[in-house]
């Protein structure tokens, strides 16, 4: 609530009303947009709290280009950076947000925020009172805000991942399912009732138990013109199993997928920060099957063993020491390069002047 009378602050000056006053909207999702309009509203009216401080109607401006967006960071916030330049420019004599998780949920974003208002001289009003970044007290009570603001969030998902991890520990978290299984209409995992996506991943394992190489059942299936079938998570038709050409890397999303087995794995996958992508939240590095969080074997249905799942991998990753042998042998043959082999898993190579 904006509970704050609009009395004239002595924080406030003329100089300050000489320049533009900005009120920041923004909401965390698309679905907050939509089912909690009463909070967006709250924040468009803001605009009143700046006119009441002694701007005119003119000279407020909202930015709302980041409704929808989160404030975690790691997302491109367009509006966020408007402002951002607009004080830096000198443009702005006081900045309105709800509060400072509207502003920011990362200590990063606030504290530049932050430091350039101080710079600049730019008050911050929030729905309760006006702070300013220059005053020492003003100053820690924003930086206790924006800290509270970055606890709250990983409070939040610390309680949903709990929450969820409980649950696929029972099995009942409904995960996406690759394209050679599918739920049937009691939420039960089945294999692909069509029985051509059946036999095409019978055969992937077949062939695999014979050629030994996920490269050469790649080779096979290219040379017999046989597609696999897949399931996109994203695109025209997510989550409807397509065909599409053989590579190895579908070859092997099959060969590695523990799904296969008839086991229920949560986990596989965990976020690594350094492999984010600008723009992205997402960045994730396989886990070792001994790490995985949750695997239940023979949970449901599948096309091969566990044990023979098991040796799939073992045999994967013997083929790729022994590729990257041979490859480091063919190099140091070729040029100024000495091998050392440890254990036959791992090459180690000095560069010899």
């Amino acid at each position: 609530m904006l509970i704050s009378s609009n009395i004239a602050d002595e924080r406030l000056t003329t100089a300050h009303r000489a320049k533009l006053a900005y009120v920041y909207v923004r909401q965390s999702s698309v679905n907050q947009v939509r089912q909690h309009q009463e909070s967006t509203e709250l924040q468009y009216r803001l605009v009143d709290r700046a006119i009441g401080l002694g701007w005119p109607p003119e000279r407020v401006q909202v930015i709302d280009e980041d409704l929808g967006k989160s404030g975690a960071g790691g997302v491109d916030r367009h509006g966020f950076q408007k402002l951002i330049a607009e004080i830096g420019l000198g443009n702005a004599g006081l900045v309105v947000s709800l509060d400072a998780s509207r502003l920011a949920r990362n200590n990063r974003d606030w504290h530049q925020l932050l430091e350039l208002c101080s710079v600049f001289g730019v008050v911050i009003a929030d729905g309760e009172r006006l702070y300013d970044p220059r005053a020492y007290h003003d100053r820690l009570l924003l930086g206790l805000s924006g800290i509270m603001s970055e606890a709250e969030l990983h409070q939040l998902r610390m309680r949903l991942h709990q929450g969820e991890r409980q649950k696929a520990a029972r099995g009942e978290l409904r995960l996406p399912l690759p394209a050679g299984l599918a739920y049937d209409r009691t939420g039960t995992i089945i294999l692909n009732p069509d029985e051509e996506v059946q036999a095409r991943f019978h055969l992937v394992f077949a062939k695999f138990r014979e050629l030994q190489s996920a490269r050469r059942v790649m080779r096979y299936l290219d040379r017999n013109g046989l597609s696999l079938p897949v399931r996109p998570l994203l695109g025209p038709s997510p989550h409807e199993v397509v065909w599409r050409a053989p590579d190895s890397a579908r070859v092997l999303n099959i060969l590695q997928n523990p799904a296969y087995a008839g086991a229920y794995v949560y986990g596989r996958r965990q976020k690594d920060p350094s492999r984010c992508r600008p723009g992205s939240l997402t960045g994730t590095v396989k886990v070792a099957i001994a790490d995985w969080a949750v695997c239940l074997h023979a949970a449901h249905p599948g096309y091969i063993s566990w044990e023979e799942f098991m040796a799939n991998q073992g045999r994967l990753a013997d083929n790729v020491c022994r590729y990257e042998r041979r490859t480091l042998w063919r190099t140091a043959q070729g040029g100024s390069l000495q091998v050392s082999l440890s254990g036959g898993h791992r090459a180690f190579w000095q560069v010899v002047d």
